[in-house]
This record gives structure tokens, C-alpha cells and sequence, in this order.
């Protein structure tokens, strides 16, 4: 299951981020995934066992799904296909086969707890509450 091999990948990838951050456990994680994927539903349902036991477990997934946008030549615009598998311009019905958007898989930001042996005051600075929540985010390039 490809899905479940995502889900495991991008775990892998929050907890080393989580852990070289000091936090524990990690609260939320943001991703956005293109409609092409068309993995939202099957990332969302695997998340659950992927996390057990790991960092992320109990964590809230959000994703966030782009819709599909191609550039239609005979227009000179980006625009929504006639339909997932077609592509083809809505208002003139040239072919369209240039993607814009829709392709996209991007770990957005994640939400982080700071664990209680990274909560101790550290030379000068005052202590945190304990259960202190961070959020990273990450920008796309």
C-alpha cells in the first residue's frame, strides 16, 4: 500500500524534526497533498496505525487538497480541466496538458509539546510551562 508507505515516510520525517527540537509528543501536522494524489482518504485512514507506538501518535492530521489547475494555451490562462482525467480547457477545448497545481505532497508545519526534560531552566532563561505547544512551519520552495 503505497499510502501506508507515505504516511510511515512523513512520520519518520516529524519525529527527527520533533526530537531534535526537544519536543514530545508531536500535537498536529499539516501537509498539503494535490487532488491528483488522490490520497487523502487513504492517508487519512492509515495515519492512525502508521503513528502507533511513534511520536506522532495521537496527533491530528490536517490536510489540506489542491485542486487541479492547468495552462490552457489558447486562452493564456491557468484553469480548471473539464474533469480529473480530462484535460481540456472548459471554455475553448484545447488540450491543456501543462499541470499547474494538483501534483503537489508538502509537509506544511507541525505543531509541537515541548517535553518536560526540555522544560528545565536553562542559564539565564525563565522556565516554560509544562505542556508548552510550539509551531513550526515550513515554507514550500
Amino acid at each position: 500500500m503505497h499510502e501506508l508507505a507515505l504516511a510511515r515516510n512523513m512520520i519518520e520525517i516529524v519525529q527527527q524534526y520533533a526530537r531534535e527540537h526537544g519536543a514530545d509528543p508531536v500535537k498536529t501536522i499539516s501537509i498539503r497533498l494535490g487532488e491528483l494524489s488522490a490520497m487523502s482518504r487513504a492517508l487519512h485512514f492509515c495515519f492512525g496505525a502508521a503513528s502507533r507506538g511513534t511520536l506522532c501518535e495521537g496527533a491530528t492530521l490536517h490536510i489540506e487538497e489542491i485542486p487541479l489547475t492547468v495552462y490552457c494555451p489558447g486562452c493564456d490562462e491557468n484553469k480548471l480541466p473539464m474533469g480529473r482525467y480530462s484535460f481540456r480547457c472548459m471554455d475553448c477545448g484545447i488540450p491543456t496538458p501543462k499541470i499547474i497545481t494538483g501534483k503537489e505532497m508538502e509537509l506544511v508545519s507541525i505543531e509541537l509539546t515541548q517535553s518536560r526534560e526540555h522544560l528545565a531552566p536553562k542559564l539565564d532563561r525563565p522556565a516554560h510551562p509544562q505542556g508548552q505547544s510550539t509551531h513550526f512551519a515550513f515554507q514550500s520552495v
